[in-house]
């Protein structure tokens, strides 16, 4: 054997060991590739009625969000009704019972400027 022959053999020897390399690479990959598919499927089996339900809950949450916002609005609505009449009952009773607190009141002072007059005026008369 010559030299040539010798590094053309060891040429092959590498090139199969390679090659075996390669298709033990390949068969490890392609059993991943399985796993994975595998692995895939089993969760969009088990993911999918999991969005489903999802989407049901965001749109009943968006539901809820819309009733609820229109709930805020009376309130608000209301609130500014309340206050309103709340100012316009003041306007309309402040003067009239402040008027009679004060006639009351004036009413209370010659109530007893009266008793008064009257029991000195008894007094004198005794």
């Amino acid at each position: 054997m010559t030299a040539v022959e010798i590094a053309a053999l060891v040429v092959v020897i590498v090139c199969m060991a390679a090659t075996a390399l390669l298709a033990l690479a390949a068969v490890s990959l392609l059993r991943t590739l399985k796993t994975l598919r595998a692995l895939t499927a089993d969760l969009h089996e088990k993911a999918l009625p999991l969005i489903v339900d999802l989407q049901d809950i965001v749109c009943h949450a968006a539901d809820e969000q819309r009733r609820l916002s229109d709930v805020i609005k009376r309130v608000e609505r209301i609130s500014h009704t309340v206050d309103s009449a709340s100012k316009l009952l003041y306007k309309a009773f402040a003067p009239p019972l402040i008027k009679s607190v004060s006639l009351m009141s004036g009413a209370g002072k010659a109530a007893k400027r009266l008793r008064s007059r009257h029991h000195d005026s008894n007094g004198d008369t005794s």
